[in-house]
């Protein structure tokens, strides 16, 4: 097999992953799978951080993680994490969305978003506290992209333990399998709503569904992968296929499904059912509820549009120097 193909041929074994977990539904794929991976997911970034943080030089990469810089705190840096968390919560894309509607009435909506916004930001520090002391303790830039986790940090855990090789592959090993479950669960969560709308709106079998979204995957995926090889000369507005699709996902579509969600939810379903739904029909009582509406309706839709207005502008720039 020629180099080339062979990151296709990963990407067809990983999306095969996903079509196994997603094609055997909620409760026997998603959940059951989730409920062993995510543990083990935790497990393995509180260990690589221990490693982490006993290499020699860790303590400079703590230092510049927890060290603030406020000179640094321009408004597109405001807007670039704003725009971090949409991707990382996956607010824009209707994940949420679509694995709340298999809740039980019993379910505390609010509760249950306040645990994931918990969960995601104590994994994202963790991970701060793996990386940081990593790429530091061996003098590289921890914003070398992803050329630091393809083609440095090999060479990193090759040489972290010194004269105990087989402690550097076993972290580098414990790394990749991270790595790997992170993109599994994220992938199963974006397949999902595509699975979902596709055998609920076409009334498809979920294995038929599912089929079809993996074999999409399986397409566009290609391109992306062949765009750092073979491809890499072919661009549209200046950009690979790679990082267009990613340009217009983080940039444009997540922000704007985030604003029409907000928009739906504040304005035009009905109050009552609002309340309904974040009450558990008034069997709970939510703290703070108005200012809760008042987010949803008026700080919220006008935050994302600022970020939407600001990638706007960003695209207009980019189309001027093309």
């Amino acid at each position: 097999m020629s180099d080339p193909w062979q990151p296709i041929a990963y990407l067809a074994i990983f999306l095969l992953m996903t079509h196994f977990v997603v094609e055997r539904g909620i409760e026997r794929g998603i959940e059951h799978y989730s409920k062993l991976m995510m543990p083990l997911l935790l497990a393995i970034i509180v260990l690589l951080m221990c490693f982490s943080l006993t290499m020699p030089g860790a303590s400079e990469g703590i230092r510049v993680l927890l060290q603030p810089d406020l000179s640094e705190v321009r408004p597109d840096v405001v807007l670039g994490a704003m725009g971090q968390a949409f991707f990382s919560l996956s607010v824009g894309l209707g994940c949420l969305i679509t694995y709340s509607s298999y809740f039980s009435n019993e379910t505390r909506l609010v509760k249950s978003a306040v645990n994931v916004c918990v969960i995601d930001t104590l994994v994202a520090v963790l991970s701060g506290f793996i990386i940081f002391p990593t790429v530091f303790s061996v003098g590289i830039s921890p914003d070398a992209g992803p050329g630091l986790v393809f083609i440095t940090l090999p060479n990193v855990f090759a040489k972290m333990f010194g004269q105990m090789p087989f402690a550097g592959y076993a972290f580098a090993l414990l790394f990749y399998v991270l790595l790997l479950l992170a993109a599994l669960t994220s992938s199963i969560s974006m397949h999902e709503i595509c699975t979902a709308f596709i055998s609920e709106h076409f009334s498809q079998s979920r294995r038929k569904a599912a089929a079809i979204v993996t074999a999409v995957c399986l397409v566009l995926g290609s391109f992306c992968s062949l765009s750092f090889g073979p491809w890499q000369e072919v661009t549209v507005l200046g950009r690979g296929f790679f990082d267009l699709f990613d340009f217009a996902v983080t940039k444009f579509i997540m922000p704007l499904g985030g604003l029409l969600m907000t928009l739906f939810v504040g304005w035009w379903l009905d109050r009552r059912l609002v309340e309904q739904q974040l009450t558990n029909d008034g069997t709970l009582s939510v703290r703070l509820m108005r200012p809760l509406l008042v987010l949803i309706r008026w700080v919220t839709p006008l935050g994302i549009l600022v970020i939407f207005l600001n990638e706007l502008v960003g695209l207009q720039q980019l189309l001027t120097s093309n």
